[in-house]
């Protein structure tokens, strides 16, 4: 029995791995089930019995991916030597885990009105780890000395994700666009880390 479920789950992480990348290369709507199929000579109906159509897959994928970058920041916990490089690290990783998988959040683009409960819940988990990271750098300077004691560091974070997404909100809008073209993502990135700069020396002053 043991031997069929790690069966179930080489074929199921094979699956994911496949429709990544269909997924990655030519986006949400132009990839079919019958093609990610065909890339793992299954039948159709094989595919069907793991995921029962391509939004479930989509979401089991971005969970995987979800997964990828939430290891990434829990590595890196406690391990920074200042606020600035915790910060900029944030950014940094956040804005290449968006270049590189581009493609892949055309779903957003196509659905951002009307994104599944589900897909809000991985952004929160996302969201909540990214917060984490930062506010322990916060306290860990605190504990140094380097900084001045922050009375609520988690706000603070919050407040300041806030304004990181402002700045993605700011640029899209001026440009009419709902989801920012691969081309506009350096410049909010840099708009970013400026604002991080600004927000660093304030809790350093």
């Amino acid at each position: 029995m043991a031997a069929a479920n790690d069966q179930q789950d080489i074929k199921r992480e094979k699956i994911l791995e496949a429709s990544h990348q269909r997924f990655l290369h030519y986006g949400y709507s132009k990839t079919t089930m019958n093609e990610i199929a065909g890339d793992l000579s299954m039948s159709k109906a094989l595919l069907y019995y793991y995921f029962p159509d391509k939004s479930q897959l989509y979401i089991a994928v971005m969970r995987k991916l979800a997964a990828d970058y939430l290891k990434t920041l829990e590595n890196r916990l406690n391990t920074f030597t200042n606020l600035k490089e915790a910060f900029t690290f944030q950014v940094n990783t956040h804005h290449e885990f968006i270049v590189n998988n581009y493609n892949f959040f055309d779903f957003f683009r196509l659905n951002e009105q009307n994104l599944p409960e589900t897909i809000w819940q991985i952004v929160g988990e996302v969201h909540g780890a990214e917060l984490g990271l930062l506010s322990n750098a916060i306290k860990s300077e605190v504990a140094k000395g380097a900084i001045k004691p922050v009375e609520n560091p988690d706000e603070v974070v919050d407040v300041l994700m806030d304004a990181l997404h402002g700045i993605r909100v700011g640029a899209i809008s001026q440009k009419k666009s709902n989801f920012p073209r691969k081309e506009h993502l350096e410049e909010i990135h840099t708009k970013k880390l400026l604002l991080l700069d600004i927000f660093i020396r304030g809790l350093m002053a």
